[in-house]
């Protein structure tokens, strides 16, 4: 998550100069009196500000993971929470999931549907022939 002064310092690596207080009425309510829309121009010297910052320039490239580890050290921890472990997601049926076993037969296999053809086709217009705006009498 980048904090406001490193946007600023983002956009000006592309010589955008934009002030704290002009960046944060982008993210105000849209309801507020002093919300401002994001413009084009904008955005596109943030991206490109963005790609620089990440990646570096070509006489001084930067690896990506090691920023973004670098911007992650910084964020400082909250008071009272605790570590967040990773999300891993359980598979559906555990028993396939299992490479060292093949799956019990305990459970009766769901019995499939049938497949049923569709409805065929019904030709809405049939034998016509276009004459492409010629009067030709055949």
């Amino acid at each position: 998550m980048l904090r406001d002064d490193q946007i600023v310092e983002i956009l000006e690596l592309v010589d955008f100069r934009i002030s704290k207080t002009e960046l944060s009425a982008f993210f105000r309510a849209e309801n507020h009196e002093n919300y401002v829309e994001c413009g084009d121009q904008v955005l596109r010297n943030f991206l490109n500000g963005l790609v620089i910052h990440l990646r570096g320039t070509k006489e001084n490239p930067k690896n990506p993971t090691a920023v973004l580890a670098k911007h992650k050290a910084e964020i400082p921890a909250k008071e009272g929470a605790k570590e967040r472990t990773e999300f891993k997601a359980k598979p559906k049926d555990e028993e396939r999931a299992r490479g060292d076993q093949s799956p019990s037969k305990t459970k009766p296999a769901a019995k499939k549907k049938p497949f049923k053809k569709p409805a065929p086709k019904v030709q809405v217009v049939e034998k016509v022939k276009f004459n492409f705006g010629k009067n030709k009498k055949s």
